[in-house]
């Protein structure tokens, strides 16, 4: 079958490849020159399903209250908020009831789980070379944290997950780059998790799925979707045209498919309302920091997490990226400036933990637009269209989720149930939650 993917985020990559995996015939369209140039560009690269968690938690709609008057706040809600966002924000302020996370929560951890096992798959049966680091460290400042993170360790460990109680000493013997000068009540360590490059990653897998005939046609800026008299999907889009660097759109196109997949992060709720389905994604702004490390032994060894600003620091190589923040609203349809709050953030937490680790006058900053549903899971799954897919909603985990999100995809798409033994609840990630 001929199949059309939307968006070459990581998502889209990973789900064009396992489609093209499948023996379907497989084109995917993007307006971006390449592969992960969105919000799949500059992201963490923390690979820890663990932490692979609902926003909409018990505790965070006091917390969002109480962030709006801090100075490095981890969540942010910034006016104004658009009617779509106030939509959503009602929904989330719904989802964070205990009843609603719990369930979501283990959606989310069981897709990351396997999720990790995939992409492990895939790297040693192509051969695919990245990045990588092993090990997650979360930093805890203080008793508090420490308490309210030991408490959550008898739900990762049942869902098989390895996590070990580190004093200050044991971390900083992991860590030997940690500065001594900051407060460390202790840590805990998953040492199964790790840190890759996400865009290093989605670029292997581009090349491997042109391999199996997948075609990429990027600069392309979709028109329309829309479903002809025979039931095949009639995608129109405008090849941008590079020589005048993307600025003039040439003629319109139009291609026809048995089978189309959104996977274009948050335009992927745009496409679907002329179909009449309503998918309220919502931009949650994330932003990050990579510069060259100057000296190897005062640098991350792998991943770390700082508990009280849930800030990342991670190990790329011969990089350093710093990443957090989570920002809805404060701007009217226009893509925001980083805000300096949240880069002072970033500064303040990497000086923190390893100061003089990286030639921060060379770093580069990046800001992505997290594609966030408002009760955690994202969709993936069959829409109200026959043969109209959406695998998109990942929020700030889509690294995390990418590989196994896209296989179960796949196989609804085959029309084969997932394995049991994967462990995910197809039905938890099901657009049907959203219009029951």
């Amino acid at each position: 079958m001929r199949v059309a993917v939307i968006g070459a985020g990581i998502i889209g990559v990973t789900t064009a490849y396992e489609l093209a995996a499948d023996g379907h015939e497989v084109t995917v369209f993007d307006e971006h020159s390449s592969v992960a140039e969105g919000t799949s560009f500059a992201n963490a690269g923390v690979l820890a399903p663990g932490y692979v968690t609902p926003w909409a938690a018990p505790g965070m709609r006091s917390k969002v209250f109480k962030y709006l008057f801090a100075s490095h706040a981890p969540v942010r809600v910034r006016m104004p908020l658009s009617i779509g966002e106030l939509d959503w924000m009602r929904r989330w302020w719904a989802a964070c009831k205990p009843e609603h996370y719990t369930g979501n929560r283990l959606h989310m951890q069981r897709l990351a789980l396997y999720s990790r096992t995939r992409l492990h798959g895939l790297i040693a049966q192509h051969g695919i070379a990245i990045d990588r680091a092993q090990g997650y460290t979360v930093l805890l400042r203080s008793e508090s944290e420490h308490k309210r993170m030991a408490a959550s360790l008898p739900m990762l460990r049942e869902l098989g997950v390895a996590a070990q109680e580190l004093t200050a000493e044991q971390t900083r013997a992991l860590e030997p780059g940690l500065s001594s000068s900051t407060p460390l009540q202790g840590s805990i360590h998953l040492p199964n998790d790790e840190v890759g490059n996400c865009r290093q990653f989605a670029q292997a897998l581009r090349d491997v799925a042109k391999e199996k005939t997948t075609v990429f046609k990027q600069k392309c800026q979709i028109v329309s979707v829309s479903i002809e008299s025979n039931a095949a999907f009639s995608i129109a889009y405008r090849q941008l045209d590079a020589q005048l660097g993307g600025s003039h759109p040439d003629r319109e196109h139009s291609e026809k498919f048995d089978h189309v997949v959104l996977c274009a992060g948050v335009a992927t709720a745009s496409l679907l309302k002329p179909f009449g389905i309503h998918l309220p994604l919502a931009s949650v702004w994330g932003y990050s920091l990579s510069a060259p490390i100057r000296e190897p032994l005062d640098a991350p060894q792998s991943a770390l997490m700082d508990e009280r600003y849930k800030v990342a620091m991670s190990r790329l190589g011969q990089r350093v990226r710093v990443a957090g923040s989570a920002d809805i609203g404060g701007h009217r349809g226009q893509r925001p400036q980083i805000p300096k709050s949240a880069l002072a953030t970033l500064y303040k937490v990497l000086g923190d933990w390893f100061p003089g680790a990286a030639h921060m006058q060379q770093a580069q900053a990046w800001m992505g637009a997290r594609p966030m549903l408002p009760d955690g899971p994202p969709v993936v799954g069959a829409t109200p269209v026959k043969n109209l897919w959406v695998n998109a909603g990942h929020g700030s985990s889509g690294w995390a989720l990418s590989c196994g999100s896209a296989r179960v995809l796949a196989d609804l798409v085959a029309g084969r149930e997932v394995e049991a033994d994967v462990g995910v609840d197809v039905a938890g990630l099901s657009i049907s939650r959203f219009h029951a």
